[in-house]
């Protein structure tokens, strides 16, 4: 009966062991609950064994562990949990099968079915194993975790008052956590939004002050929603603001496919508003931009292209550029080259509603070739090549990719070859036929 009464008031009333029992660790433990326990002393280590109920805490601190059954060995150095294990402070709430105490370093670590919750972000990882050591002054100074096995983590942001954002949904083989708003994963990294999907062989993340981040290794990126695009690089960036993704760039053999253009360069930064694609910039030396859509291709040292609202509207080049339409059955194409070249989009006078080629500005050794077809005369267009200090090609409002208009300053000299109509001599025909090949091979420069 003694020992009934002994056992029922050290489970009703909480007693601190004594440091002397649980060495110098920073977390001093305190009993809260335990049904049964053994101690063994030998050769100066304690070993200590609970079970039934067994709750933990440490003296000051909001930190509490709780399990089936516990083991301490050395002194209270390593303290094993078995069983509905939880830990839980300030910052974490954690429940798994089983967990290690480690007072080296104040390291809590969760085996087995593993659920952490961040309490101030609301962030959630799930796995088969998570590290997690709490801060401690002279120690470190914030909190730190690691996961291994592919644990799925729903990353949730805060803004700049507190609030919860829309989460990340990220997978990787590996995962540490530095803070509350930086994230590191390695091996096979997905990420999932609702704006976008990613993956890459690994991911730095950071959505606190820093409010970027990092795909490195084999990159891919997908826009979703209204305006999708898909973004591949060997490494990809990303911009943040206000935990809204601003803007990608993809570095090393960038490739962009949006609803416009595909386009392919060293370097390629795509800038988003409200998931929307309002510009693209790309330049290189090892891959020089080239942009292709239905309609026309541009090349260039460097270029930029406009997209506001979802509409064209003006695509430059930097260096030397070079635009062109879609190549005809024959393979021939009208092209305006120069130091810069500027085109201009607008909304066509008629059809569908969508901005077509208004004008073309090339600056600086200037160059066109374009060919105009007579309607009132059947056959094989004339041909036009000019070269000057600038060259200004405007289109007709139609959308009809028809040259209305050409002006040409500074130095200008050129050709104009116009199709026969009528027989002539072999002389003749050599000599047009000579500078059609010399032109036609410009074009395909």
């Amino acid at each position: 009966m003694r020992r009934l009464l002994a056992l029922v008031a050290f489970v009703l009333a909480p007693a601190a062991l004594s440091a002397q029992e649980f060495g110098d660790s920073r977390c001093i433990m305190v009993v809260d609950t335990m049904l049964r326990y053994r101690r063994v002393e030998q050769a100066g280590s304690l070993t200590f064994y609970a079970g039934g109920l067994v709750r933990l805490s440490c003296q000051g601190t909001s930190v509490k562990m709780q399990a089936d059954s516990m083991m301490a060995i050395d002194n209270f150095r390593i303290t094993y949990f078995i069983g509905h294990v939880h830990y839980s402070d300030s910052t974490m709430d954690v429940t798994a099968d089983r967990g290690t105490y480690i007072k080296d370093g104040e390291r809590w670590e969760a085996r087995g079915n593993v659920v952490a919750r961040n309490l101030r972000t609301n962030s959630t990882l799930r796995g088969p194993s998570l590290d997690y050591l709490r801060p401690i002054p002279g120690i470190r100074d914030t909190v730190q975790m690691y996961a291994v096995s592919r644990p799925r983590i729903d990353y949730v942001p805060l803004d700049s008052v507190g609030r919860p954002q829309e989460p990340y949904i990220i997978y990787g083989d590996r995962v540490r956590f530095r803070g509350n708003d930086r994230v590191y994963a390695g091996g096979r990294v997905t990420v999932d939004r609702s704006d976008f999907s990613a993956k890459g062989d690994s991911l730095r993340l950071d959505t606190g002050l820093g409010q970027d981040g990092a795909l490195v290794g084999n990159a891919q990126m997908q826009g979703k929603g209204a305006d999708p695009y898909t973004l591949t690089g060997k490494n990809i960036l990303l911009r943040l603001g206000s935990n809204e993704l601003r803007g990608v760039r993809a570095t090393t053999r960038g490739h962009a496919v949006t609803q416009e253009w595909d386009l392919v360069a060293d370097t390629i930064d795509l800038s988003l508003v409200r998931s929307l694609l309002v510009q693209t910039l790309a330049w290189g030396d090892s891959i020089r931009p080239k942009a292709v859509s239905p309609e026309r291709e541009i090349r260039a040292d460097s270029l930029a292209i406009d997209t506001p609202d979802r509409r064209l509207t003006e695509a430059r080049t930097y260096g030397r550029g070079w635009i062109a339409t879609a190549a005809d059955s024959a393979g021939e194409r009208d092209w305006l080259e120069g130091d810069s070249v500027i085109a201009r989009f607008a909304a066509a006078d008629s059809g569908p509603a969508r901005n077509v080629l208004r004008q073309v500005d090339a600056m600086g050794k200037a160059r066109s070739y374009y060919r105009v077809v007579d309607r009132a005369r059947p056959g094989p267009p004339s041909i036009n090549y000019i070269r000057g200090d600038l060259i200004v090609v405007r289109m007709k409002p139609s959308g009809s990719n028809e040259v209305d208009r050409v002006d040409v300053r500074g130095k200008v000299d050129g050709v104009q070859l116009e199709p026969l109509r009528q027989r002539p001599d072999s002389v003749t025909t050599d000599s047009l036929r000579t500078v059609a090949d010399s032109l036609r091979r410009n074009a395909q420069r």
